[in-house]
């Protein structure tokens, strides 16, 4: 069984090397019977490839998925034999790290369409594999052809947006995902996975191989890596701390139903039912101060020492300025089960 395949519309450039790729019905652990008929018509000998195919092999390959069944990837096969741009198959026989810049574009696909989640597909090294391209009003383009192009467009009377210059494109250039609200759709990179009923306002924030589970309000970042659990809210200009740019390898995440008050931050995994007051920002080495039902200090821990733990309140005191946490528990009961494997 293979693990993925993609018919992909793309953009090259004047050396013929893809910029991105466009891929409007990826699959995950397609049919035997459809990558039977790839090899036959592409001559696929197995692994991992990206091929660029001509109209008549595409032609051919929608008569083989037509008399397989598979009609609707046959009739996206007949519709690319007519495409002004360049043609790709994808197929990937198993989840390995990607050589080509349409393999990673795959990948990325298949999460923003949710058929895979963040952590599921292996994708280091992706960043040599996206070239940094000027995102315009006409597409992508390189940054070395970028000035030919937007000359091009004054002598022809119209003028050439450059919308960002970035590895990553918007997520929906490229897939919307059923059920969600998104007030600016620059602020989602591709490779994000927006559960159904999430909102991102106009500061909320996703990066790839990130997301929600749905029915979330996310008005603050949700950086690489970081999953949020159903029912919980991102206040405005909140953060999550992510993994990249030389930050730690502990995986951030937020339980179900948990609140992170604006302008706050988490460096720590939250559980179920948790709350950051506003303005409070928690890393791993935080000293926390756990009070007991009577405000009562029992313990002064590092903020680690709670991660993925439910129905934590975490707080600033406004006299002393130390970080409290109180919890639904008894702190006397939370204590002994930190304490536990000492």
């Amino acid at each position: 069984m293979s693990f993925a395949f993609g018919i992909g519309i793309g953009t090259q450039n004047n050396q013929g090397e893809w910029l991105e790729v466009f891929y409007q019905q990826p699959v995950i652990t397609p049919d035997n019977g459809l990558i039977e008929v790839a090899r036959n018509v592409l001559d696929y000998q197995g692994g991992n490839q990206a091929v660029s195919v001509t109209p008549e092999q595409l032609k051919s390959l929608s008569d083989g998925l037509r008399q397989l069944g598979q009609m609707e990837q046959a009739a996206l096969a007949g519709k690319a034999a007519d495409s002004r741009r360049p043609v790709v198959v994808t197929l990937l026989e198993t989840d390995d790290t990607a050589s080509s810049t349409p393999e990673v574009y795959l990948k990325l696909h298949l999460i923003s369409s949710r058929q895979a989640r963040p952590h599921e597909l292996k994708l280091d090294g992706i960043f040599g594999l996206l070239p940094n391209l000027a995102w315009t009003s006409e597409g992508a383009v390189d940054l070395s052809e970028l000035p030919d192009r937007q000359l091009q467009a004054r002598l022809e009377g119209r003028t050439l947006e450059v919308k960002s210059v970035d590895k990553f494109p918007q997520m929906t250039d490229y897939v919307v995902p059923k059920g969600v609200r998104i007030a600016d759709t620059a602020r989602v990179r591709l490779g994000a996975y927006v559960g159904e009923g999430t909102t991102v306002m106009h500061e909320g924030f996703i990066n790839f191989n990130a997301g929600t589970e749905g029915t979330s309000m996310i008005e603050g970042r949700i950086s690489a890596g970081v999953m949020i659990g159903k029912g919980s809210d991102l206040g405005g200009g909140c953060s999550t701390m992510g993994t990249l740019s030389g930050g730690g390898n502990i995986i951030i995440s937020v339980g179900e139903n948990c609140l992170i008050g604006a302008n706050a931050g988490i460096g720590i995994p939250l559980g179920d039912r948790c709350k950051v007051e506003a303005g409070l920002y928690i890393t791993a080495g935080t000293k926390v101060a756990l009070l007991d039902d009577n405000n009562k200090l029992v313990e002064i821990i590092k903020a680690r020492d709670l991660a993925a733990k439910p129905d934590l309140l975490f707080r600033r005191n406004s006299q002393s300025g130390a970080v409290e946490c109180k919890t639904n528990k008894t702190a006397i009961e939370l204590n002994e089960e930190l304490h536990a494997n000492n």
